[in-house]
């Protein structure tokens, strides 16, 4: 880890006052969880459910019971709706949150043509609309304007049940700083309005040299966070990330796994060894001491990887509060 942005010193850590699932770090309520609760693998193989022939609503639940958090990450590829979000503040107790993952259109990403909703289908110029990519310069500005309204308007039960954690976007590894990007991320307050936002930048150059002190600045100014990222090491680099920085009152980070290529990652699972995650500790006691929570996101999703790394980090960190959750 090669910078570390803090604003203030950070106490210990204690259980007390947090939710199930969850520590605190100084005055920050840290949590930990994984980025899909529904895996294939974790169902059948993982070991962490008492059965695989639970139910959704019985997975939730259970998985609500032992942590305070998880990522949606589904809809970055289909957009939720609110009854989906509804179900899921339902299905979860008081104290859990779910960080919603921006669907792929909103970031500039390519998008299946079926995840947009039928009745703005008929806005794609006729040469669109068999492709098999849909692009957002591919439909008017007021369309793209209304597909934001329509995701926000998704996220309303989360909203009202207090279960939105916040909304991830992640952009695009091409998705570089340049004025029409920056004009994108300085929208984001005013599409989103009443929801915390944190960002992905895997783009170079937003951190590239002199940037760094830049990005963070102009983030931190508008009150969006940053998705720090532990995952392959860069050419010459140690593994992990090279910016951890909290530039919200939300502070990110997500674990990808420390395979050094995509067709590595994806034969080879990875899981952390408790020497990394304690590597986090004083870098998780820094942001805590920056901002007001903390979420630590495992996406290395496989069997019990997540769920188990998720748990040690909370152990590390002080030991997170336990409650057994009942089987609905």
């Amino acid at each position: 880890m090669t910078e570390t942005a803090a604003r203030s010193g950070a106490g210990g850590a204690s259980g007390l006052g947090a939710p199930t699932g969850s520590v605190r770090v100084g005055s920050a309520l840290v949590r930990a969880g994984c980025c899909s609760w529904a895996d294939r693998s974790l169902v059948r193989d993982g070991g962490f459910y008492p059965r695989s022939t639970m139910t959704a609503r019985e997975r939730l639940a259970y998985y609500a019971g032992q942590f305070a958090l998880a990522e949606v990450a589904t809809t970055y590829r289909f957009p939720p709706t609110p009854q989906l979000c509804a179900q899921w503040a339902e299905r979860t107790p008081p104290g859990f949150v779910l960080d919603v993952r921006g669907w792929s259109l909103l970031t500039g990403a390519p998008t299946l043509p079926g995840s947009l909703w039928p009745d703005l289908r008929s806005e794609l110029p006729a040469e669109r609309r068999d492709q098999r990519r849909l692009y957002a310069d591919h439909l008017p500005a007021a369309v793209i304007e209304e597909c934001w309204d329509r995701f926000r308007h998704a996220l309303q039960p989360l909203v009202d049940a207090g279960r939105l954690g916040a909304v991830l976007l992640r952009y695009p590894s091409w998705w570089g700083p340049r004025p029409a990007t920056w004009s994108e991320l300085d929208a984001l307050r005013r599409r989103l309005p009443g929801v915390r936002v944190a960002v992905e930048l895997p783009e170079g150059r937003w951190f590239g040299g002199d940037s760094t002190e830049a990005t963070l600045e102009w983030l931190d100014s508008r009150g969006i966070g940053l998705v720090c990222v532990d995952g392959p090491p860069r050419r010459g680099a140690d593994p992990g990330p090279s910016v951890v920085a909290a530039t919200s009152e939300l502070a990110v980070v997500r674990f990808v796994g420390r395979r050094c290529c995509e067709a590595d990652r994806s034969t080879r699972p990875y899981r952390y060894g408790r020497v990394e995650l304690e590597g986090w500790v004083p870098a998780v006691a820094d942001l805590a001491s920056s901002s007001e929570e903390v979420h630590l996101l495992l996406d290395n999703c496989h069997r019990g990887d997540a769920v188990d790394n998720a748990r040690t980090l909370l152990d590390l960190l002080g030991g997170p509060a336990r409650a057994e959750p009942p089987v609905r």
